[in-house]
């Protein structure tokens, strides 16, 4: 009786295994490769476009330029200009102060100590509706070459957000 005893007890050791020693089931292996599918289909070719994060940069250095120009402008009393083109954007000062056009102008060396920013390759502004040319007056409020104040100014770059520089103002935001 003894030795059925412990087959028994050997038999029922043997059923009960410790939680953290059983497999996954069906449905989890199955919900983890659903879940990595999603990712490889959504998650991983964004994360490998550079494109985006370089976008990200060219509009974090146009809004850097342009508060720039704008400080410039007020510190000086004169007014800075800033031209574009389709990839770039560049910053001139006004050779008198009661000049409202930067015709006679000595580039003004920006925040990268630079008078001109450059996009990547791949990255632009938007080229359906480019960034119109414009200058920061003496108090910093955006005016044309003629010294008109000029509207409400929004910068599209592709794949990032619009930069504005307000009418009244010359506040520079996202």
């Amino acid at each position: 009786m003894t030795l059925r005893y412990s087959r028994c007890a050997a038999r029922a050791h043997r059923r009960v295994v410790p939680k953290g020693l059983r497999g996954f089931t069906l449905v989890e292996l199955i919900m983890v490769i659903v879940i990595l599918g999603v990712l490889a289909v959504y998650a991983a070719p964004r994360m490998f476009n550079s494109n985006d994060f370089y976008a990200r940069g060219f509009h974090d250095e146009t809004l850097g330029l342009l508060r720039y120009a704008q400080k410039a402008a007020i510190a000086q009393r004169r007014t800075v200009c800033v031209a574009f083109t389709s990839t770039s954007a560049t910053l001139t000062m006004a050779s008198a102060a009661s000049t409202y056009n930067c015709a006679t102008a000595a580039a003004l060396t920006g925040p990268n100590g630079s008078p001109t920013i450059t996009a990547r390759s791949g990255v632009t502004y938007n080229t359906t509706t480019p960034p119109v040319d414009f200058n920061f007056d003496g108090l910093g409020r955006p005016i044309n070459s003629s010294g008109a104040a000029m509207a409400t100014q929004n910068i599209k770059i592709d794949n990032a957000a619009d930069v504005v520089v307000e009418a009244s103002t010359g506040y520079v935001h996202d």
